[in-house]
């Protein structure tokens, strides 16, 4: 059963380096080899898709954010645009989910090339522990959602920990809710709160973190 935590955004002392990472080198060359994998298990997948089928809006314009070869979108929603950003042009070709496909590395360019007020709902998987400027994105985000649309950031305990920023990965697991709803309210986001999908006990751990842009 999900768990509802108590995220607690507030300013950080950020140690010297918090948004390095161990492997400095060009996220072009590491994500040029498509990788059609998922990075959760099965039944932390099914887990997201429940959340997904309560909260994004059938019908809408969703936004998937490092997005990949899958989406975990509900099967039996239908929604009138999926636009999908990431860094792999041939995983996001293989996403049948996709509408509108960009190629595009959110840590040299956080500007997001799409249209304000655009989206009913974003969505980042398991991918925010690579975001080197994660407040200039999720400002981006916010920029590019209608009012009171929501954004669904999920992760996980897995990574590539090369490409995961120091920060991240100094923290212990229980702290992670807190940085992810930090760079939310930093980034203009209210209603903020975390739900623990999966406790990791039986299957991958997997926790959500999620905003509603203001609505004024």
């Amino acid at each position: 059963m999900a768990d509802i935590l108590q995220p607690r955004p507030s300013a950080a002392m950020f140690p010297p380096g918090a948004f390095d990472r161990q492997d400095p080198s060009d996220d072009a060359a590491f994500y040029a080899e498509a990788r059609l994998v998922t990075h959760i298990d099965d039944i932390a997948i099914s887990a997201l898709t429940g959340f997904y089928s309560l909260c994004l809006p059938p019908g809408g314009k969703v936004l998937d954010l490092m997005s990949s070869w899958v989406s975990h979108l509900p099967a039996d929603a239908a929604y009138s645009e999926v636009t999908g950003l990431g860094m792999n042009a041939d995983e996001l070709e293989a996403n049948p989910r996709l509408t509108r496909r960009v190629v595009q590395n959110l840590n040299t360019d956080p500007i997001l090339p799409l249209e304000d007020s655009h989206f009913d709902a974003a969505v980042i998987c398991v991918s925010v522990q690579y975001l080197q400027r994660p407040v200039e994105v999720l400002r981006e985000v916010l920029r590019v959602l209608k009012p009171a649309a929501p954004v669904i950031i999920s992760f996980s305990n897995r990574c590539f920990p090369t490409k995961a920023i120091q920060l991240w990965r100094m923290l212990p697991a229980h702290d992670h809710p807190n940085l992810v709803a930090f760079y939310l309210s930093e980034a203009g986001f209210s209603d903020i709160e975390a739900v623990r999908l999966i406790d990791g006990v039986a299957s991958d751990p997997l926790t959500v973190v999620a905003g509603v842009k203001p609505a004024a």
